[in-house]
């Protein structure tokens, strides 16, 4: 279930990502209070998932969802730069989030000689 908030919270942190844009500088109302809601949504998940995933892969899964996403709806909603580059380097990124994923959870090389 821990890994079902995290990639809410990732998904979420997007979502707030965006309507900062959208906000203007918290200077529109609605997208303001969507952004502010958003981002208290995405810490509570965030901080849930945390009771079970380890901080540091969770920081790196929650950002790298936030990060991925927000550049890939920037290409689409704002037309921002799609070069070969920016996104071979977005499938590391998310090439990097799934490898945390599959490796969370599996003892550190110290236990496994000590077996």
């Amino acid at each position: 279930m821990a890994w079902i908030y995290l990639l809410i919270a990732g998904l979420t942190e997007i979502v707030w990502a965006i309507g900062l844009k959208f906000s203007n500088g918290f200077t529109h109302p609605l997208p303001s209070v969507v952004t502010i809601v958003f981002i208290i949504i995405s810490f509570l998940l965030f901080a849930k998932a945390m009771d079970t995933v380890p901080v540091g892969t969770a920081y790196a899964v929650f950002t790298g969802i936030g990060a991925a996403g927000t550049a890939i709806l920037g290409i689409f909603v704002f037309d921002e730069n799609a070069s070969i580059e920016k996104l071979a380097f977005l499938g590391l990124l998310i090439f990097g989030i799934v490898g945390l994923k599959m490796v969370d959870g599996k003892k550190p090389l110290e236990e496994e000689r000590d077996a």
